[in-house]
């Protein structure tokens, strides 16, 4: 009882647990310094606790253990520290022993829970790699990390180090049984790591084309018996064959798969006969390839299967198995899913969630990817046997469309029926073609507005504009989005002239397909023909960035460039065309062209007889060559280009006349005679010829000279009388006019007179030129597939005719009339003998050819001096 305290009535019993003991800080033991001599000794020398607990039966006195005083640690709530034990006795075995407690334990031992008094570990102790053991798992190791790295580099393409890493691969296992041989365990050799070394050699080696290393590799695989299953590889050796057209060897090992293989695996064998079939196809031997693949689609049909087969009874013509196989082809079940649960349902908003999750997903692709070669196969096959399973085209096209919507592909029958019309075209048979797009005038959008297309494409081909804008019209309303009808659209927009409209149609078609080239093209010619060169050239740079062989788009940018008067970029453009197109003569002729309006005569000259051999009636081509070889006094050089001219234009006296003058430069005074007599039996009233048939028969002594020099007179009184006669007509035509205007404006003084020169409603050929066929040739684009369309395309060739072709000729025309004449070969005659009114054709100093943007500009400059302010709008 004394140690029994009895609380006063006056004491408040929950006095005293908000007071704040450091003794429960548990944070700052590291920092209590009484606390951690109590961890370093065996128990401390602690104080005793003197913290007072009110409300319990102990107070303030402290409890000890059986040690009494000598251990005066207590624990947080005064109770007796266990593991601790007197002299002698121990403590009773319990269930669970206390941390740091031994029943060995003495007294004075240390309490040492945490060990710290042993110090750190010793360290682990390393595994010496010396031992065979290990010295056989590390290359193990490196083997199979070198076929890692080999199957990654052949991942991102890179073949020639996935096969370095293989052969490397292949050296650590042959060390790697080495190893084992000599340290006694070859029993325990790893064939798994063996096969994989050299199944993955193989492979590399087929795939960097090393064949005869490959089936090497393979048939060591082959031959070892321990490997199990290796007979599958004949698989492999036999593709090796047949990228080798070793046809005969792929087939024999396909056939010695087939038999190592069980029926158990029925998908492979499937695909191992599928192979054999394509093998007897490429061999010719169809009925045998019937065969395989008649056993395929009876088993596991397939659609690849299917259209094979039908190829092969389309090559042997038997009608009727096309018909059954084609029946087969259309109803493969192609395990793809309806497509309506793809459509969202609308009050439910976590399904519509996992719906637009799953709609363009990796397994939805494949569907679609699926789906589409399907029906590229049946459209093929529709399109190879449609003629030959009937009597007419149109008969066996009819068949197919009908044994189509019988099926699962219903959807395609109307594509069937745009191709029927498609293929009327590539026939020829327009009318066909028309009345066949016709029908789907009431089909849906979709196909009305593809048949529409088509039509107007049909249309603008016949040069029926109106047509074509009405059914250019229909498809844009069916579908406004449809690029190929803003493209036909615009064309008819183009034709009338109205070009601002059209490029409104071409620039929509590219807002609804960036990769419509067409659009694209036709943009570019608009923006020539209102005269926006650099937005034109803008859009064909952009139009070769995407197509980088097309001989047109690299002319229209040369075109472009030499018009912005830039001839250097222009021949670095023909220079490239010139490489995708090395024998148009039209290119080199131009390249000529431009060569000698920079004055490099050797160049010009290389690219003109280049142009002349591959096109030798080109007359403009021809002209050149004979002018230059006579400006650079090669005469007999020339005649044989003025003779080509002659026999190209039989009625134009002046190659004639040419010859003839080559004849006379060159001495040959007989053979020009000759040619000067023919020329006057051909033209008897041309007055050149018979001047110079009297100057060479003078010369020559010859008694013909009295009858050609009355021929002469008799003819120039004729031209005389004739230019007085049109003369005198001009006067009174003038008189007249002068009389009506004086006339009229005595009537109507406030009138103004229109200029003689600037006469309304004529156009003025200068300020009128030519129309450049190169820029109307616009593309018309068919529907649905535009890219194996005819185009309206005239671009190359036309483009090539239209660059200062009658200013060109017009150019040399006066160049050969103004050819150098001097050292005249005709000494014993004085000039005063001759004619004052003669001119030599030969005679004057040649001047360069302008090219035609030169020419047309002084021209203009010219006509703005004759006409003033009076210039008709264009």
């Amino acid at each position: 009882m004394e140690h029994v305290h009895l609380a006063a009535e006056e004491d408040d019993l929950y006095s005293g647990y908000n007071d704040y003991n450091p003794t429960f800080d548990s944070e700052e033991l590291d920092n209590d310094a009484g606390f951690q001599q109590a961890v370093r000794t065996s128990h401390g020398r602690r104080p005793p606790m003197t913290a007072k607990f009110p409300g319990t039966a102990i107070g303030g006195r402290a409890l000890g253990t059986s040690f009494g005083s000598r251990m005066p640690m207590a624990s947080s709530m005064g109770r007796p520290m266990t593991g601790a034990v007197q002299d002698g006795a121990a403590r009773p075995m319990t269930a669970v022993r206390a941390a740091g407690y031994s029943s060995a334990m003495t007294r004075g031992s240390t309490f040492d829970p945490l060990g710290q008094s042993k110090g750190p570990a010793p360290p682990l102790e390393g595994k010496s790699e010396d031992t065979p053991d290990e010295k056989v798992k590390i290359l193990e190791k490196k083997v199979n990390d070198l076929i890692e790295e080999s199957c990654l580099a052949h991942g991102h393409g890179d073949l020639q180090l996935s096969l370095d890493r293989a052969k490397e691969a292949g050296r650590k296992e042959r060390a790697l049984v080495r190893q084992r041989e000599q340290s006694g365990n070859a029993d325990h050799i790893n064939l798994d790591l063996t096969y994989s070394v050299l199944f993955n050699l193989a492979t590399q080696y087929a795939n960097n084309d090393m064949y005869a290393e490959a089936l090497n590799t393979y048939q060591v695989i082959v031959k070892n018996k321990m490997f199990s299953n290796a007979g599958r590889l004949k698989v492999n050796m036999a593709n090796i064959h047949f990228k080798q057209k070793n046809y005969p060897k792929a087939i024999k090992l396909y056939r010695m798969a087939l038999d190592q293989i069980s029926n158990s695996h029925k998908e492979m064998r499937i695909k191992i006969m599928q192979n054999i079939g394509v093998v007897f196809i490429r061999m010719g031997q169809y009925s045998d390839a019937i065969t395989s693949f008649e056993h395929i689609m009876s088993e596991s049909p397939n659609i690849k299967t299917g259209f094979n087969l039908i190829l092969c009874y389309y090559a042997i013509g038997d009608r009727e198995r096309m018909k059954k196989a084609f029946q087969k082809l259309i109803c493969v079940p192609l395990g793809i899913d309806e497509e309506d649960k793809y459509i969202p349902p609308n009050d439910d908003t976590h399904a519509n969630l996992v719906i637009e999750a799953i709609k363009n997903d990796k397994l939805h692709q494949m569907e679609r990817e699926r789906k589409a070669l399907a029906e590229k196969f049946i459209m093929t096959s529709a399109k190879l046997i449609a003629p030959a399973i009937e009597a007419t085209f149109a008969a066996g096209f009819d068949w197919c469309v009908d044994m189509v919507k019988s099926s699962q592909y219903v959807e395609l029958a109307n594509d069937l029926e745009i191709n029927k019309a498609i293929t009327y075209l590539r026939q020829r048979d327009f009318k066909q073609a028309v009345e066949t797009l016709k029908t789907f005038e009431k089909k849906d959008s979709r196909v009305k507005s593809a048949a529409a297309t088509n039509l107007s494409f049909l249309y603008f081909l016949e040069k029926d504009y109106d047509q074509a804008d009405r059914y250019a019209d229909l498809a844009m309303t069916a579908d406004r989005y449809n690029p190929a009808a803003l493209i036909n659209k615009g064309n008819t927009v183009f034709v009338k002239k109205d070009y601002e409209k059209a490029a409104e149609f071409y620039k929509e078609a590219l807002r609804n397909d960036s990769s419509c080239t067409e659009a694209l093209y036709n943009l570019g010619l608009t923006y020539k023909r209102l005269g926006r060169l650099e937005e034109s050239l803008d859009c064909f740079l952009k139009l070769h960035a995407i197509l980088r062989n097309s001989a047109q788009v690299m002319w229209q940018l040369a075109n472009l460039f030499e018009m912005l008067e830039d001839p250097h970029q222009a021949i670095e453009w023909l220079m490239q065309l010139i490489t995708v197109t090395p024998t148009d003569p039209q290119v080199l002729a131009k390249l000529g062209e431009l060569y000698d309006s920079e004055g490099d005569k050797s160049q010009a000259f290389q690219y003109y007889q280049e142009s002349f051999r591959y096109f030798p009636s080109n007359i403009d081509v021809i002209e050149w060559l004979g002018a230059y070889y006579i400006d650079t006094q090669f005469c007999e050089k020339a005649i044989q280009y003025f003779e080509r001219a002659t026999l190209i234009q039989p009625t134009q006296v002046k190659w004639q006349l040419m010859v003839a003058s080559c004849y006379r430069r060159s001495g040959n005074y007989q053979k020009a005679l000759e040619t000067y007599k023919d020329i006057h039996r051909k033209f008897p009233e041309n007055i050149e010829c018979l001047r110079f048939l009297v100057r060479l028969c003078t010369d020559m002594g010859m008694k013909e000279v009295q009858d050609y020099a009355t021929k002469l007179k008799k003819v120039e009184k004729m031209k005389e009388i004739r230019e007085q006669r049109v003369k005198s007509a001009r006067e009174g035509s003038a008189r007249g006019t002068r009389r009506e205007g004086s006339a009229s404006s005595v009537g109507s003084p406030n009138l103004v007179r229109t200029p003689p020169k600037a006469i309304v409603g004529t156009p003025d050929p200068v300020r009128h030129p030519p129309k450049k066929d190169s820029e109307v040739d616009i593309k018309a684009v068919s529907h649905p597939e535009p890219k194996h369309s005819p185009l309206l395309d005239q671009g190359r060739d036309s483009g090539h005719s239209s660059h200062g072709t009658s200013a060109k000729g017009e150019r040399l025309s006066a160049k050969m009339r103004a050819l150098p004449g001097s050292n005249e070969p005709y000494e014993a005659s004085s000039q005063r003998d001759i004619d004052a009114s003669y001119v030599d054709p030969l005679g004057a100093p040649m001047e360069r050819p302008k090219t035609a943007a030169k020419k047309r500009n002084e021209d203009d400059d010219f006509a703005d001096e004759e006409l003033g302010d009076d210039l008709l709008p264009e």
